[in-house]
């Protein structure tokens, strides 16, 4: 029942503002006392589910840069497999306080800016070489830390100029290739059979979150959207950041 409700309610808040994974690798691993690769494996099969529900639903409102999404991606797919790779090297802690860190100045960016929210007609063009990096990037961060992307990719591309429902798309558009090595790497280091039921269950409730918050988008002002994210962000951050 833990599971079922977390994944519920982590997939709504991720549906809704395209942030909030973060928290699945901390119920598995640090209160429900899991080994690391099975919180992970467990984590990024969600948030794969996450990410192709999400995403559709942002696509079908229109709040979907298909073009920015796919530059992104592209960088992260190779991204994900090197983060993966790395967690295996570096100290874990560094990484998610490197991470937090990024959160938190991004969150502090969000709220410093005071040009009014672009609709969704007026895009922001980043440079393809840009784009590729950012994805790298971000891409090896979130796989390594088990930040899953939106968390740390949304607020960076509403700083970048990009309409925040739209980046939202875009985050959860590009979590699906940051989920897909991270799943393949992390479950190669666990006992698929140990974890099947546990898997079945969080998917299907993490997709019924997911699906109920993005369908529900349009109650929500960008600005309003944008403003929480922000402060959750800047919270976590400094929650994680002192812990």
């Amino acid at each position: 029942m833990i599971v079922i409700l977390a994944n519920l309610l982590i997939g709504g808040m991720i549906g809704l503002t395209g942030i909030a994974g973060f928290l699945l690798p901390m119920l598995y691993t640090g209160f429900l006392g899991m080994p690391a690769a099975q919180g992970m494996a467990l984590s990024f099969f969600a948030f794969l589910i996450s990410g192709v529900l999400g995403s559709w639903n942002y696509y079908r409102a229109k709040n979907l840069d298909l073009k920015l999404g796919l530059w992104i991606s592209a960088g992260s797919l190779a991204g994900a497999a090197a983060g993966v790779w790395l967690n295996l090297l570096l100290q874990e802690g560094i990484v998610k306080r490197i991470l937090y860190l990024v959160v938190l100045l991004s969150g502090i960016s969000i709220l410093a800016r005071k040009d009014k929210e672009r609709n969704n007609n007026q895009k922001k063009d980043i440079n393809i070489f840009i784009c590729l990096l950012f994805g790298l990037a971000t891409g090896a961060v979130c796989a390594l830390s088990g930040a899953g992307g939106p968390i740390l990719v949304m607020p960076l591309l509403v700083v970048l100029g990009v309409p925040v429902k739209t980046a939202v798309g875009v985050a959860l558009f590009n979590s699906i290739f940051i989920a897909i090595p991270s799943c393949i790497g992390y479950s190669l280091q666990c006992d698929p059979k140990s974890m099947a039921v546990l898997l079945a269950v969080s998917m299907a409730s993490h997709g019924a979150g997911v699906w109920a918050g993005s369908r529900n988008t349009s109650f929500l002002k960008p600005e309003v959207l944008k403003k929480a994210v922000a402060v959750f962000s800047v919270c976590i951050a400094l929650y994680k950041l002192g812990a």
